[in-house]
């Protein structure tokens, strides 16, 4: 049971009727999004560096290929802000910008987001689980991804913020308003609609932290705004924008890619009840599960880059100023790096995925991200090891970040 195939879904299904070898499969296709996997064998087969039909952007999807571009910040770029439309003012830190200017923000962030330091939260968020499971446990059913997958790591976002829990609504539709505009537009296609509401959503963003700063420049508490005013490198102290732009990007980090990674995970084994089987035994090592997870159900699929100078990547030139994607879940399912790379092991000891990221602008809360995915998993499995997704529903999964925004799921 360890090494098994996974169910094929209508993403697999379609993918075998076309012809691969000629044409790179379209990822942003709604058919593909609930099981992108063959399209990426597709392009790593036979497209592992292709320019996108529409915009004639590199996508670059080898596993080697990609952790190169990772290592290399100083040929592919994070510093894109004026490329990327996020409804921000300047760039996120230390997202959007490089190194050596990046690495002084790691070193004042690096020790917030530590394995000791984020081990400290997991009494509380233990409780926070079993406490959102009790509300629906009784009734043989809930909506995972709104009941469960995100409140939970919504709470333990507010916590390390000291925010109250009945703000998380409102940080939720603004992050939302940000990464999924066409969500909150009347018509989701009209680009300058959508492109309004994510400037709003982050006019508010920054309002919101403004106030929080307020606070806790009068009343510091013990937690990361208040370690945010007064810690000091070499001397100095945060500027004010500095401390906008940094807690900007962990509003959009801390509530979204966690929640994907939860339900992705979740249906996953909701529709593959060997898996589930295998993962419920309190005998498995559910670190390792959880990494085949990520490694299978990479939820950032796809980061993008900025070329700052002219590179050959494989047999394609790329020119400097040219935007390129970096196709992480392809990377995740390179057989040069993935011994069975088609196959989920929850046994898998070589696992050096690229769920996040890699190289100087690897996720700074991977360990954050792992303690959630491993609490929720596990309080999940131990009051409800059976369930399935409820008859007649089909789930809808999204391209980009890889997501379900309902997961209804049934057990006795």
């Amino acid at each position: 049971l360890a090494l098994y195939q996974p169910a094929p879904l209508p993403g697999e299904l379609l993918m075998s009727d076309r012809k691969s070898a000629d044409t790179p499969p379209n990822l942003f296709d709604p058919a593909l999004a609930a099981c992108p996997h063959s399209a990426y064998q597709s392009l790593l087969d036979h497209h592992p560096v292709h320019r996108n039909a529409i915009s004639n952007a590199p996508i670059i999807s080898r596993y080697e290929d990609v952790m190169y571009c990772l290592r290399h910040p100083e040929i592919f770029s994070s510093d894109m802000e004026e490329q990327m439309s996020l409804g921000t003012d300047r760039p996120m830190i230390p997202q959007q910008i490089d190194p050596p200017a990046q690495t002084r923000y790691r070193k004042l962030l690096d020790p917030r987001f530590s394995h000791k330091r984020t081990l400290e939260l997991e009494p509380s968020l233990r409780a926070s689980a079993k406490a959102l499971i009790d509300e629906f446990a009784d009734a043989g059913e809930c909506d995972f991804s709104q009941q469960f997958a995100v409140p939970l790591p919504g709470q333990a976002f507010l916590q390390i913020y000291g925010l109250p829990l009945e703000g998380l609504g409102h940080l939720i539709e603004l992050k939302d308003g940000i990464i999924r505009p066409q969500s909150q537009a009347e018509n989701p296609l009209d680009s300058v609609e959508v492109e309004d509401i994510r400037k709003a959503s982050g006019r508010k963003i920054y309002d919101y932290v403004e106030d929080l700063i307020a606070e806790r420049r009068s009343e510091p508490r013990e937690d990361l705004m208040s370690y945010l005013l007064q810690v000091e490198l070499d001397g100095d102290r945060l500027s004010h924008n500095e401390i906008l732009d940094i807690s900007f990007l962990f509003i959009l980090g801390g509530l979204d890619t966690v929640t994907a990674s939860l339900s992705c995970s979740i249906a996953h084994l909701a529709t593959n009840p060997e898996a589930r089987k295998l993962f419920s035994q309190e005998s498995k090592d559910i670190d390792s599960a959880i990494e085949e997870l990520l490694r299978w159900e990479t939820p950032v699929t796809g980061i993008p880059r900025l070329v700052k100078k002219t590179v050959t990547i494989g047999d394609t030139r790329i020119e400097e100023g040219e935007m390129v994607m970096l196709l992480l879940g392809a990377a995740n399912l390179d057989p040069r790096e993935f011994e069975g790379a088609d196959r989920i092991d929850f046994d898998r000891t070589r696992n050096r995925h690229v769920a996040f990221g890699g190289g100087p602008h690897r996720c700074l809360g991977s360990h954050l991200a792992r303690m959630e995915l491993r609490i929720g998993l596990q309080e999940w499995h131990r009051r409800i090891p059976e369930y399935r997704v409820k008859d007649g529903e089909t789930l809808v999964y999204s391209p980009g970040i890889r997501d379900i925004r309902h997961l209804p799921l049934i057990w006795n």
